[in-house]
């Protein structure tokens, strides 16, 4: 059995705020300034998906259509990644601390939405749906990539504090 317009997005809803939820965890628990304002900004982010799936709900409910999104914001993935992926943040973490590990669940996690966002946008027939979950699958697309950015340079640093490299 297929899902509804509406089912599918209670269940969007539900994990950008799970999300949201998660990431405001990880910058109260974390010591790291960097990390902090790292998972503050994803945090927010999440918020802004909320509002804009919450849109679509609306307007799904009421006429049974999509709302054609606006142009998309400039998630500021891209823009904090040049700024944050320093030295300060190397510093700060530990890569096998808990900073490493928040960041390894929240890949995971927006590994997961991009499928279920990308899916979706395969399988809608509306345009107006196939455009808003192509645009969410590319907004948590950015977060994939700036956690990713962050693993990698925690495992750089790991294998060099302890020598793993064999040359």
């Amino acid at each position: 059995m297929s899902k509804s317009p509406t089912d599918i997005l209670k269940e969007a809803i539900l994990l950008e705020k799970r999300g949201k939820a998660f990431y405001s965890n990880v910058a109260a628990q974390t010591k790291s300034a960097a990390v902090k304002k790292v998972f503050n900004i994803m945090a927010e982010e999440e918020d802004e998906h909320i509002k804009f799936l919450a849109l679509q709900f609306r307007a799904y409910n009421q006429d049974q259509k999509f709302a054609k999104p606006e142009e998309p914001h400039d998630d500021a993935s891209d823009e904090i990644t040049e700024k944050i992926l320093s030295d300060e943040i190397r510093k700060e973490i530990s890569a096998a601390g808990f900073e490493a590990a928040a960041i390894s669940a929240a890949m995971d996690f927006e590994t997961r939405a991009v499928k279920i966002y990308s899916d979706r946008a395969i399988a809608a027939t509306d345009p107006m749906e196939k455009e808003t979950y192509k645009m969410l699958a590319e907004w948590e697309s950015g977060h994939h990539r700036l956690l990713h950015r962050l693993n990698e340079d925690l495992k750089e640093q790991i294998w060099n504090d302890n020598s793993f490299w064999p040359f």
